[in-house]
């Protein structure tokens, strides 16, 4: 067969050799042939023939060929399938088709031109990638002694390759942003681009085309003013630089570390922040310029400013508006006013430790302090109706002022409301009763009616409305004057005489 091959190409050659022009003696000297072996091979027309037709075959079995290996590789990722088992039912409908060892050699050409690796220069100041290293150090409980894992955070600038690395509790999403921003202040500067791999406190849900962002993530990137592209999903390569770095920190970090023991995360960073300085420090290999010699004089005054301040988390949550025009923090069991044309609306609560915001439709409707007060009201008068924007003033001071208006008699016995052991809303209610009873009476028959239940210590409105309702003040007005008519007699004895007598 060898024979055969070799006897093949070197016809192949003589051919050439003719249709290039080249004489009879220079091929044989050429090909160290005699001059009648050419002269014979090229009057042979079935051999040029038999050469062209099987040329001609094999490219069409290898075009045939080619056309299936994007089905053959997707049916590979099916259980159950093998590469025998495909070229198996390939040779049932190509009977002349390759064997199993070419059919091998030919697909493994082809997935080597399917992972070809495309080389990316970084621009300076474009991403900084973020990644987690796989082996966590460990700290340990300095009460307990027992070992507490921990995760290692990575952050990569793309052009410079310059460093920054640190151990956090988790890798849930408040402190993976407390980590970011550390890095961003760390570089003291920010990118155009983050690029996250795709764990839940980044990504919600990735995907190739169109990934769905953590919102809290995507909030803190708008607040640095910088874009987030997550890394695909199985796609190493578009984050290879951090994975590369990756493996060398497990050199230059983790292995430097695993020998010693620490009892608290600020201790542990103190001594990655270190191994971080002098990685970042070495030269590269071959080079004669390191990551921060790179960083310092080509990506740190390309990066944006920083903001003046950092980013507070926020939390978000959907709350409907109720019929007082208050919304709920469910977290604080606090109620904050909003504009009462919202009530019944869902509306989305975002807030911080210092702030409460209230967003319709993505357009904030209302802004708060936080108050951490339970059960309290945070109000705003003008978010309320106009006839509930006088109940929102309800005070104390309200009722003594507007009752010493009327008389001080009225303003003695609204006090004495006050005072009584009750919920306030029910004595301001009784208080607004009263006082707005000189708009159905006479101001003397409220003055008289307040001057009775101070006379008989009784507090509240249902008094004061009987008495009113049944005239009672107007009976007493009339004995009062009756008893003021009486002529003086000697036989008359008055009231002192049967006090006198009460009290023996």
């Amino acid at each position: 067969m060898a024979g055969i091959s070799i006897e093949i190409s070197m016809i192949k050659q003589l051919l050439q050799l003719h249709q290039q022009g080249t004489g009879i003696k220079t091929i044989a000297r050429s090909l160290g042939m005699s001059k009648n072996t050419v002269k014979k091979y090229l009057h042979n027309e079935t051999v040029e023939l038999l050469l062209s037709g099987k040329e001609t075959r094999n490219k069409s079995n290898q075009e045939e060929l080619q056309a299936l290996f994007p089905d053959i590789s997707k049916k590979l990722e099916e259980t159950g399938f093998t590469l025998h088992h495909l070229w198996c039912k390939y040779k049932a409908t190509h009977p002349g088709g390759y064997q199993y060892s070419q059919f091998c050699y030919y697909y493994q050409k082809y997935r080597e031109s399917k992972n070809a690796v495309m080389h990316f220069e970084h621009e300076s100041g474009d991403k900084l990638f973020l990644d987690y290293v796989g082996k966590n150090p460990p700290t340990s409980n300095g009460g307990t002694g027992e070992i507490i894992n921990c995760e290692f955070f990575v952050a990569v600038l793309g052009h410079s390759q310059y460093t920054y690395g640190e151990a956090s509790a988790s890798q849930q999403k408040d402190d993976f942003i407390e980590s970011v921003q550390n890095a961003l202040h760390y570089f003291q500067g920010v990118p155009r681009v983050l690029v996250p791999d795709n764990l839940k406190s980044a990504v919600n849900k990735s995907s190739k085309y169109d990934p769905c962002l953590n919102e809290v993530f995507l909030d803190m990137a708008n607040h640095y003013g910088c874009a987030v592209m997550p890394a695909r999903s199985r796609k190493p390569r578009d984050k290879s630089l951090v994975e590369n770095h990756v493996r060398i920190l497990y050199t230059r970090v983790y292995a430097e570390l695993s020998t010693q023991t620490f009892f608290s995360l600020k201790d542990l960073n103190a001594a990655i922040h270190t191994c971080i300085v002098r990685h970042n420090n070495l030269l590269f290999q071959g080079k004669e310029y390191s990551r921060k010699l790179a960083f310092e004089e080509t990506e740190k005054e390309v990066l944006k400013a920083l903001p003046q301040e950092r980013y507070e988390i926020k939390k978000f949550t959907l709350v409907t508006v109720m019929k007082n025009a208050h919304i709920q923090l469910r977290e604080d069991k606090h109620y904050y006013s909003i504009q009462f044309r919202y009530i019944g609306e869902k509306v989305k609560l975002s807030y911080t430790s210092k702030e409460v915001n209230i967003y319709l439709k993505g357009e904030r409707i209302a802004y708060h302090l936080r108050d951490r007060k339970k059960y309290k009201y945070t109000t705003v008068k003008e978010h309320l109706p106009s006839q509930h924007q006088f109940v929102s003033d309800w005070n104390p001071d309200k009722f003594i002022h507007w009752a010493s208006g009327i008389h001080p008699t009225v303003k003695q016995y609204i006090g004495g409301v006050l005072s009584q052991h009750a919920y306030p809303e029910i004595l301001y209610r009784a208080c607004v009763g009263i006082l707005t009873m000189t708009k159905k009476v006479e101001k003397e028959r409220l003055v008289k009616a307040c001057e009775m239940g101070l006379q008989m210590n009784t507090y509240n409105y249902g008094f004061i409305e009987r008495i009113l309702r049944n005239g009672t003040d107007k009976l007493l007005t009339a004995e009062t004057e009756e008893k003021s008519q009486l002529p003086d007699h000697e036989n008359l004895r008055g009231e002192d005489y049967y006090k006198n007598m009460c009290n023996d």
